[in-house]
């Protein structure tokens, strides 16, 4: 695949994680249960919604020309083998700082990231419960 980053609209990536981080905070703002992974990591509804929001965004980008595999702490275990061959894909953590979340801090992230050949080439991190963005490409 021939990939060049002006190919991609940073602010496309930046929308999609104001529309993930609207959803956190509407279950933010509510009572959520808490569930616990294999690795006895927290996992929370807000997890599982903002995962979908990235996902669905992400796949609606550009057609086939920018569809990339996703790999993200929510999505399913995708083996090293068959990852370790994507020369590029996108990198997400719908939310980064889950036991903040979950405290109500109000100090975690949405995480969305594009790497190609191993390095990472554009990158989005919000915080929605305080209203900061910051972007790169």
């Amino acid at each position: 695949m021939n990939f060049d980053i002006k190919d991609i609209d940073v602010f496309s990536i930046v929308n999609i994680a104001l529309d993930a981080g609207e959803k956190i905070m509407q279950i933010y703002e509510e009572e959520f249960e808490v569930e616990y992974k294999e690795d006895k990591s927290p996992l929370t509804e807000a997890d599982r919604a903002a995962h979908g929001v990235i996902c669905e965004g992400l796949q609606r980008l550009g057609g086939n020309e920018l569809s990339f595999p996703i790999l993200s702490e929510e999505g399913r275990s995708i083996p090293y083998e068959e990852r370790s061959k994507w020369e590029t894909y996108w990198c997400i953590d719908p939310i980064d700082g889950t036991k903040e979340f979950i405290k109500k801090s109000g100090e975690f992230t949405v995480n969305i990231a594009l790497i190609h050949k191993k390095e990472p080439v554009l990158g989005v991190v919000y915080a929605p419960a305080i209203g900061e963005l910051y972007y790169a490409k």
